[in-house]
């Protein structure tokens, strides 16, 4: 039973690192928990000049319905292991479980961190505030922030997070789909780094592709997870 109980919480925290920060495109039951692809709130070619139509239709219809589709396959085998007591089985998927569940939660808040540039307006209000504090500057921000998330090797992510701890903002990275809750902060604005993120549009220059982003961050939505992390 003790066993038991230890990969239950195991796979609890990382069902939980899947879970968006304020609301959710994961549906739970008493058993097993299943995601869905989330909407955009805009058309696919909307964040041209900066991303393309192309990247955004294959990066939302075909990566990110990839890691929903296999969270899911991955949490149903889990459910069926654990109803048979196969612990064996119940560890060697908490690691699909992290990546595929990671990847799904990591994009469905890039997807929302993101705006047309028509819409775009610039960070006001408190969060301006603690970025001025804690940076120094938005420019600073953007130039530390960028700094970090293209010398990620290989793929993974770029995050600005909140820590409850310190009340501070601070910048992190993440490898492959690790969730942004993994390096002990909340997330407020993460950018992929993956190659099918940015490739199509530009190449290997991925310092071009990460410092063209700011043109689209919806800092609407960042100052709101901030209110939900805090």
């Amino acid at each position: 039973h003790s066993n038991r109980a230890m990969l239950r919480t195991a796979a609890s925290r990382l069902v939980g690192a899947v879970r968006p920060l304020c609301s959710g495109s994961v549906a739970s039951s008493r058993s097993i928990v299943t995601a869905t692809l989330p909407d955009l709130a805009y058309d696919y070619g909307a964040l041209e000049p900066v991303i393309s139509g192309e990247i955004m239709r294959v990066h939302h219809s075909k990566h990110h319905n990839t890691y929903v589709t296999n969270f899911n396959v991955a949490m149903e085998k889990y459910a069926e292991a654990e109803a048979r007591g196969d612990y064996t089985t119940m560890i060697s998927l908490q690691g699909a479980i992290k990546f595929n569940g990671g990847g799904h939660v990591n994009h469905s808040m890039f997807w929302k961190n993101l705006t047309p540039p028509k819409d775009w307006v610039p960070p006001e209000g408190e969060l301006l505030t603690l970025i001025e504090r804690d940076f120094g500057s938005l420019d600073a921000l953007q130039q530390k922030f960028a700094a970090q998330t293209v010398a990620v090797q290989g793929s993974g992510w770029g995050w600005l997070g909140y820590n409850k701890a310190t009340g501070k903002l601070a910048i992190a990275t993440t490898a492959n789909q690790d969730p942004c809750v993994t390096t002990g902060i909340q997330p407020l604005l993460g950018v992929d780094v993956w190659e099918h993120a940015y490739y199509l549009q530009y190449k290997n220059l991925r310092p071009d592709y990460v410092n063209a982003i700011w043109k689209i961050v919806n800092w609407k939505d960042v100052a709101n997870n901030l209110a939900c992390a805090k």
